[in-house]
C-alpha cells in the first residue's frame, strides 16, 4: 500500500484547492447533514459487503507493472452501495449506485477502487463539487441554476437524461469517473479509465420494497456469481487527463482486462467490507495518480467520513442494521 498517498490527502484536506479553500470536514459536514448516523459512511451509507476475484487475461501486462495484471487470479472484497448518507434509505429511490474493491496485490500493497454508475463527474474542481452538493440539498431550482451556470456539466447531464436504472446491482456499469496511469517496468505512462460491464440484463419490473436491490442480489449470489467485464479506456494525447468532467470519444481504444467475478456477500456492518476505507489513492506499484484535484478530494474526504465512524464505533456509538 502507498501509504503516502492517504497521509498526503490527510496533510492537505484543508487545500482542495487553490483559490477558495474547501476542506475535507466541510465536505463531509454537508454529505452528512443534520442526521448523524453513528458508525456509517457519511457518503453511500446503505450497501452490502461483497467478495469473489478477479480472472486476469493477461491484456493489460504491456501497459502497468502491477501484480494484479501479471497474476492470474485476485482475490477482492468489495462493496455494492448507494448514494446518500442514510443506511435505510429505499434502496429504488438512489440517483446514484456504486461499486467498490479492495485488492491485496502483495504482503506490502493494496489497490483500493471507488466506482460510481456516472462515467464522469459534473464539474472539474472541488470547489464547483462543493456548491453543486449544497445547490442538490437546496432544491430542484438551485441546482438548475448551478447546471447553467456550468457549461463543462454537459457531459454528465446527457447521461442523467439517458440513464436508465437497473433492476440489480449486477446489472449496472460502473465507472472509475477520474483518470489513473498505467505505468509499465520502462516507467512510461499510460493515462486510462475503466469501468466494470455487465454480463446481465435486468429490469426493474416487479420490484418493490425498501431492500429491493439487496434481495436481489443475494438471491442471484445464491443461484450463480455475479460477473463483470473489467474494460479499460486508453487516452490519446487530445485527452485531458486532470478533468474528470468531460467524457472521452467513444473511439479511443478499449481493452478488456478479464473478468471479476463476484461469489458471496455479508452484510455490510458484520462483513469484511465494513472496516475498509475505499480510498481511490490507495494505489500499486504499476498504477498512479493524474493531477485530477477531484481525486484528491475524494481522497481527503473518504478520509475524514473513516475518521468519524471509526471513533463512533471506538465509543460504542454505532446501532445495527438490517437491510434484509
Amino acid at each position: 500500500m502507498r501509504l503516502g498517498y492517504l497521509w498526503a490527502a490527510l496533510l492537505f484536506a484543508p487545500l482542495l484547492h487553490a483559490g477558495d479553500k474547501v476542506s475535507a470536514q466541510q465536505f463531509v459536514d454537508l454529505q452528512q447533514g443534520d442526521s448523524v448516523h453513528p458508525g456509517f459512511r457519511r457518503a453511500h451509507a446503505k450497501g452490502i459487503c461483497v467478495q469473489g476475484e478477479f480472472r486476469n487475461n493477461g491484456a493489460l501486462a504491456q501497459y502497468s507493472s502491477a501484480q494484479i495484471f501479471a497474476t492470474s487470479v485476485t482475490p477482492f472484497v468489495g462493496r455494492f452501495s448507494l448514494a446518500g448518507n442514510n443506511p435505510t434509505a429505499p434502496d429504488l429511490k438512489a440517483p446514484v449506485r456504486s461499486l467498490a474493491l479492495s485488492f491485496a496485490t502483495s504482503a506490502s500493497e493494496q489497490w483500493r477502487i471507488a466506482m460510481n454508475t456516472p462515467p464522469v463527474m459534473a464539474v472539474s474542481n472541488p470547489q464547483d463539487f462543493y456548491q453543486q452538493l449544497v445547490a442538490i440539498k437546496s432544491g430542484p431550482e438551485a441546482i438548475q441554476t448551478f447546471f447553467a451556470e456550468h457549461p463543462e456539466s454537459a457531459d454528465f447531464l446527457a447521461w442523467k437524461d439517458s440513464y436508465q436504472p437497473s433492476g440489480s446491482f449486477a446489472a449496472e456499469t460502473y465507472h472509475s469517473i477520474n483518470a489513473f496511469y498505467l505505468v509499465d517496468d520502462h516507467e512510461q505512462r499510460q493515462p486510462v479509465r475503466w469501468h466494470m460491464q455487465p454480463t446481465v440484463s435486468v429490469t426493474d419490473d416487479g420490484l418493490s420494497g425498501p431492500n429491493a436491490l439487496h434481495q436481489e442480489l443475494k438471491a442471484r449470489l445464491a443461484k450463480q456469481p455475479v460477473v463483470f467485464d473489467w474494460l479499460f479506456t486508453l487516452a490519446s494525447a487530445q485527452d485531458d487527463e486532470r478533468n474528470p468532467a468531460i467524457q472521452w470519444p467513444a473511439e479511443r481504444p478499449r481493452i478488456n482486462a478479464g473478468k471479476i467475478v463476484i461469489t458471496q456477500w455479508q452484510a455490510q456492518q458484520d462483513g469484511a467490507c465494513h472496516s475498509i476505507n475505499f480510498d481511490p489513492l490507495v494505489l500499486p506499484s504499476g498504477i498512479s495518480p493524474t493531477a485530477d484535484a477531484i481525486l484528491r478530494a475524494r481522497s481527503a474526504a473518504y478520509a475524514e467520513s473513516y475518521r468519524r465512524r471509526a471513533v463512533e464505533q471506538l465509543r460504542g456509538q454505532a446501532k445495527e442494521l438490517s437491510n434484509d
